[in-house]
């Protein structure tokens, strides 16, 4: 868990490729349920046709689904889910029917300046999509890709008051979520600053 631009699905990538387990997220597993036409993903397709929020129980039914799959048998680890009590309580009803879970909780603590810092930099270019930062990756000539010397935009959703919206939702929706874990024992909050390597190591620590 950890705030948006936090750095959840880069070390989510690095954790599930270390410990070959499959880096499940929400959204991956919406549009392949709608790909692949299951009766779920049927059903969400509807709403997200629509532009509505899919609800929780399609949520947790397509992921119910997903870890009844193979690969997930011997472990897996989430990215983006739950995100409301509803959800985690209906995550622990599934995961209780498989046995002692060992469920533990990664919580990335990354302040909310820092998202806004993060999130504001980025730059996309227009023609070609790549991604740069006006502080941490720019590039060779300011307001040009580098790749395709494609004009670099601010998109929509990275200017910092949609920032600070999200970040209000999210705090919102991750309090109770959180409460419900805590209570369960099973949170450790990691701080998601500095280099990846040293972030990395620190939730290594806290599996451990």
């Amino acid at each position: 868990m950890g705030p948006p631009g936090g750095g959840k699905g880069t070390q989510a990538q690095r954790l599930a490729s270390a410990h070959g387990i499959p880096q499940i997220s929400t959204g991956d597993i919406l549009r392949a349920a709608v790909r692949e036409q299951t009766p779920l993903g049927v059903k969400a397709k509807g709403f997200m046709d629509r532009g509505d929020l899919v609800p929780d129980e399609v949520i947790i039914g397509v992921m119910a689904d997903r870890l009844r799959q193979s690969d997930a048998q011997k472990g897996f680890l989430l990215d983006g889910f739950p995100r409301t009590q509803a959800q985690a309580e209906a995550l622990d009803a599934k995961l209780r029917e498989r046995g002692p879970s060992g469920v533990r909780v990664v919580n990335l603590d990354v302040p909310d300046q820092e998202v806004v810092s993060r999130i504001s930099g980025r730059r996309s270019c227009g023609k070609c999509g790549a991604v740069y930062h006006v502080k941490f990756t720019p590039s060779r000539k300011e307001g040009a890709c580098d790749k395709c010397g494609g004009a670099l935009v601010q998109r929509d959703d990275d200017r910092e008051e949609v920032i600070c919206k999200r970040l209000e939702v999210y705090h919102a929706q991750t309090r109770p979520v959180l409460a419900f874990y805590e209570k369960k024992g099973v949170v450790r909050s990691v701080r998601g600053t500095g280099p990846l390597d040293e972030v990395t190591a620190l939730i290594e620590q806290a599996l451990a």
